[in-house]
């Protein structure tokens, strides 16, 4: 009698969206979403019309809601790539709490070809964008492109 075990829900496949940086019309995030069900799968990278079609790996961590203190949530980098670690950093954190559940965040986005070259203000839009998208793909019952 053979068995078959699955790890998760796997007719959940990976989905996959991309959207403008919101003040850098042609520089678009591409982001993999996938909800295993007890945990997420994120990955994003940014492209450009003059950009290769590869780009160098970026960090990758994991995230988890913390159950005795809710507002500090627990991540550690499993990949580290010095100019992504704090935007996938935070990403996961934030999706780990919004979520309640553990979160993996691969990130290489690059903000560099932002309208102001990757100021503050245009990360942390994108960063805002990115959290919506994801919420807005996880509740089926929205769209994410507004």
């Amino acid at each position: 009698m053979a068995t078959t075990l699955t790890n998760g829900d796997a007719s959940n496949a990976p989905i996959e969206v991309a959207f403008p940086l919101p003040r850098a019309p042609h520089t678009s995030i591409h982001m993999q979403l996938t909800d295993n069900g007890p945990n997420l799968l994120l990955f994003l990278t940014t492209s450009t019309p003059e950009s290769a079609s590869s780009s160098a790996l970026g960090s990758f961590v994991y995230a988890m809601p913390n159950k005795a203190s809710p507002s500090d949530t627990l991540s550690t980098p499993l990949f580290t790539h010095g100019s992504t670690l704090d935007f996938t950093t935070r990403l996961s954190k934030v999706l780990a709490r919004k979520l309640n559940k553990p979160v993996y965040v691969g990130n290489s986005t690059s903000f560099a070809s932002a309208g102001m070259g990757g100021t503050v203000e245009e990360e942390m839009e994108g960063f805002r964008r990115v959290v919506e998208v994801v919420m807005c793909l996880l509740d089926k019952t929205k769209s994410p492109v507004t």
